[in-house]
């Protein structure tokens, strides 16, 4: 008589979210991670060296607080995929609010395509002017996905609803530009996840994200400013046609069965 093969063990799942000084949104932000209909198996809060109660407001709702004294997004980041234990990380800003279904739904992109390294979703806004939160949301992120898909060869990584594997994480850490606070870290993180493995979209995450940084039309300029550094950066070694023939050789490879040629990263 066959034995039946042994079902392989779930995937754990760890949710990643830097915050510095903004308690009241990362409360609201973990009541809808503790309403998922897929509950994580850790919750992991970076705080970057907040003043106010924001590290509080995590112990309370059980998260793990993890301390990150250098300055930025992208060492803040970093820090929190270090500490992740995982087989995936899960991404989100501590202004989102995920909607129910999040975690699941990422996870069940993870399960459906084990050749994925990564994954990104959506987004629509929970504040400002109701009738232009859609589409606002949808034109920024149709924009950041065109202007960043130039740039990388492929679709870029959002952060503020993203999934990678931990495998993916631990290929590419020695490489990312954490140290840079300039830098915006989810285009980094594209750079570098995209050389080898593959970037899809998930349309089913759903994350409510704030106007606020959108607010005035400096902060907007500064995210551009950002977004224009962290490409400069990858350059000449990562200027468009020199990536998109090296991406594109080594995808015609793999489709052939011939091993590419060792990497940068």
């Amino acid at each position: 008589m066959q034995r039946a093969t042994p079902a392989a063990p779930e995937p754990t799942i760890s949710v990643v979210i830097p915050v510095k000084d903004d308690a009241a949104a990362l409360q609201r932000c973990l009541r809808a991670l503790a309403a998922q209909t897929l509950p994580a198996d850790e919750i992991i809060i970076v705080d970057n060296a907040s003043t106010d109660s924001s590290a509080d407001v995590a112990v309370r709702h059980g998260a793990r607080v993890v301390r990150c004294e250098d300055d930025g997004i992208p060492a803040a980041s970093a820090a929190g995929y270090d500490a992740a234990t995982g087989d995936v990380i899960l991404r989100l800003d501590a202004d989102g609010v995920p909607d129910p279904r999040w975690v699941e739904s990422a996870m069940a992109a993870c399960r459906r395509d084990p050749r994925v390294g990564a994954w990104t979703g959506g987004a629509h806004f929970v504040d400002g002017p109701r009738a232009l939160r859609r589409p606002l949301a949808t034109a920024y992120l149709l924009a950041y996905a065109l202007v960043c898909g130039v740039a990388l060869g492929h679709s870029p990584l959002f952060g503020s609803n993203l999934a990678l594997r931990r495998s993916t994480w631990l290929a590419v850490r020695e490489h990312v530009h954490r140290d840079d606070p300039a830098l915006h870290d989810d285009l980094d993180l594209a750079f570098h996840v995209g050389e080898r493995h593959r970037i899809r979209w998930i349309r089913s995450a759903g994350m409510g994200i704030s106007m606020r940084p959108f607010g005035n039309g400096r902060s907007f300029l500064r995210r551009i400013t950002a977004g224009f550094r962290t490409v400069v950066v990858h350059w000449p070694e990562d200027f468009p046609p020199v990536r998109w023939v090296r991406l594109g050789l080594r995808r015609a490879l793999h489709r052939l069965g011939v091993p590419a040629p060792g990497a940068r990263r």
